[in-house]
């Protein structure tokens, strides 16, 4: 549909003839400037046509400008679109130990943080209508990626993501604080906590189970994920079995603290041995039921003031340039005389030498 949104500037349309009517008229100047070269410069001519022809020409410019000025613009067709009420934190730990390489990916060994990468970023491509944002947390917990519904852009900085970007450490308590503090500016029944981890809290300023005081009181619900297999071979001597010792890899993994965090804030504690672990914990989390919202009717709207400007400083620059044309086309004209002038002229001499 189109429409102006501000009609109310048409009314302005008879401004010009008023201030011609109404205000008073220039009195001529005592003193000229003489220009010598006057006959020269280019000017409107064509008598009472020609005023005519100018008089409708700055009309229409007039009326162009209050075309544009008036706002013209187009509305689409209504869209009805529902929305999911849920705002979704993915924190991620990227210290020193996600290095390890005791996941199996493809048949072939992974560290722990490219297993993380592969379920994570599809987790976060199915969650179509949750606004999702990314923390990484190492030594220091950062906010990677703000709330937003552009989950492409949040995979992406997932899997840009490196290992001691944050430091070596573990802040799951950081990680938790400013993950509240990020939610906590959205509605009380959207604040959503999925905090990955594979060790200890062994850095930062705040205690993992008093940042877990903290979500309850805000109302965040935090589910976490201990990481990490219980069982690897370390090759022995130059890589061979020789020497060769299996080790429990996830022997730092605080599983008690970070059970504890999920009770206090009515969340869920999930272990993942492998990757395939990981990804069943993912589809369980999946399956979160969205608090639907009301369903939210827009109609895209398209500005057009744009077409009725560039018309008219299109039609003013022909109309500025027209005496300048028409006075060259007139100097052709005068010199192409000339020239047959003193063409002819030459003719008739040289008949009469014959």
């Amino acid at each position: 549909m189109f429409e102006f949104a501000l009609p109310w500037v048409f009314l302005l349309l008879p401004l010009p003839l008023l201030a011609h009517k109404l205000l008073p008229k220039s009195e001529p100047l005592s003193s000229a400037l003489k220009v010598p070269y006057y006959e020269q410069l280019p000017r409107k001519s064509g008598g009472s046509a020609g005023n005519r022809w100018n008089l409708l020409m700055l009309w229409l410019l007039w009326l162009l400008l209050l075309a544009a000025a008036a706002r013209p613009q187009w509305y689409g067709e209504p869209i009805t679109q529902t929305t999911s009420a849920r705002d979704l934190l993915i924190a991620v730990d990227i210290s020193g130990s996600m290095e390890t390489p005791d996941m199996i990916l493809n048949g072939n060994p992974a560290m722990r943080i490219s297993a993380v990468k592969n379920v994570v970023g599809d987790f976060v491509l199915r969650r179509k209508g949750d606004r999702l944002g990314l923390v990484l947390f190492g030594t220091r917990a950062y906010l990677q990626a703000p709330l937003t519904f552009d989950r492409q852009t949040v995979d992406t900085l997932l899997n840009e993501a490196q290992i001691g970007f944050a430091g070596q450490g573990t802040a799951i308590g950081d990680a938790i604080g400013l993950s509240v503090k990020r939610l906590t500016q959205r509605p009380a029944d959207q604040r959503v906590l999925i905090l990955l981890t594979d060790g200890a809290n062994t850095a930062g300023k705040v205690a993992p189970l008093k940042a877990a005081e903290l979500a309850k009181q805000a109302g965040v619900k935090v589910y976490t994920i201990g990481v990490g297999a219980e069982e690897m071979v370390q090759p022995g001597l130059l890589g061979s079995r020789f020497g060769a010792r299996r080790v429990n890899p996830s022997r730092d993994l605080d599983s008690e603290t970070l059970q504890a965090i999920a009770d206090k804030t009515g969340g869920k504690y999930f272990r993942a041995h492998n990757p395939q672990e990981l990804v069943q914990i993912y589809e369980e989390l999946d399956r979160l039921e969205p608090v639907e919202q009301e369903a939210e009717t827009y109609r895209p709207l398209k500005s057009l003031y744009v077409w009725p400007l560039s018309l008219a400083l299109l039609l003013a620059l022909i109309w500025s340039s027209l005496p300048f044309i028409g006075n060259w086309i007139t100097e052709l004209q005068a010199r192409n005389r000339n020239g047959q002038g003193a063409g002819s002229g030459a003719h008739n001499h040289g008949g009469q030498t014959q």
